[in-house]
């Protein structure tokens, strides 16, 4: 039996790996990402690429495996189409088109290095199937484990795009230095002297999180103040505190911190007292991506 509407997305990070099968629905004009199945392994690369430019025998082996057990779920679900992205870490992993090569020759899954635009441009394709105006501007903040991405859209188009290697992993591993955060605070004069007014987007796994603590509806801005007092707390905690009190996985309990820290930074140099996460991910917009390749 054949499902032409299932795909799969694999999103190689920093942080994660991650393998999203779904269908797209359209209905009455409205086009929505029904998830079917969602599988995410905390390899990290970026703590091996952020310290020393390479990804370890350990997790080469670690990646392969997931890679392999990505392609049986795919088997089984009978997708129609899938894509294989890969961002920060594999991109400047010295050793990184050597392992995608071995993948390719193993699973003949090709695998993707992709930049921040395309990433951003993945990203907020899928925006518009959650109910939000195309009219307005958009401050639109992805943070990864490795980097983030900021991108200034327009009624729909991007129109300026930037990507800073401030990441949650690289925090932890003090690989940001103080070049880095006056680079974007500089980039974001543009948005601060702006006579447009920018509602900002987050997306990413540690922003949803924020997003679900401050227990708000769907597409509810969270305050900033909101997110500064999660943080506040957060990082008066350890790792495990955090955890037990707030439920986090291990592997979401070290990066929400510096997650907070960036998120903020960025809201504040804009006056933004507000951020739209529609939770959704580079994952989902893979999704619509091979949707629309294939129908339109």
């Amino acid at each position: 039996m054949n499902f032409p509407d299932r795909y799969a997305a694999i999103d190689i990070g920093s942080n994660g790996m991650r393998l999203l099968i779904a269908k797209v629905v359209e209905n009455e004009g409205i086009t929505s990402v029904q998830k079917l199945s969602l599988v995410r392994v905390p390899i990290r690369l970026g703590e091996d690429v952020f310290n020393s430019g390479i990804i370890s025998e350990e997790k080469k082996e670690l990646f392969i495996k997931t890679i392999k057990a990505y392609k049986l779920l795919m088997d089984i679900y009978q997708v129609k189409d899938f894509r294989a992205v890969a961002t920060s870490a594999m991109r400047e992993a010295k050793n990184g088109n050597e392992i995608a090569q071995i993948i390719k020759e193993e699973t003949d899954i090709d695998i993707s290095l992709i930049d921040g635009k395309m990433e951003a441009d993945l990203i907020f394709s899928t925006i518009y199937t959650q109910n939000i105006s195309k009219s307005d501007s958009y401050l639109f903040i992805d943070v990864g484990g490795g980097s983030t991405e900021i991108t200034i859209f327009n009624k729909g188009k991007r129109v300026e795009s930037k990507s800073f290697k401030i990441g949650t992993v690289r925090l932890l591993k003090d690989k940001v230095d103080q070049n880095n955060w006056d680079e974007m605070d500089k980039w974001l004069e543009n948005v601060v002297n702006s006579d447009k007014d920018f509602k900002a987007i987050g997306t990413g796994g540690n922003i949803n999180r924020y997003f679900k603590l401050s227990r708000n509806g769907h597409l509810e801005p969270v305050k900033t103040a909101v997110i500064d007092e999660l943080y506040t707390d957060l990082n008066s905690m350890n790792s495990e505190e955090r955890a037990k009190k707030y439920r986090l996985r291990y592997d979401r309990a070290d990066v929400i911190v510096p997650a907070g820290k960036i998120y903020l930074s960025i809201l504040k140099k804009c006056g933004i007292d507000e951020i739209i996460v529609p939770k959704i991910g580079l994952s989902d917009g893979i999704i619509y991506y091979l949707f629309k390749r294939d129908n339109y």
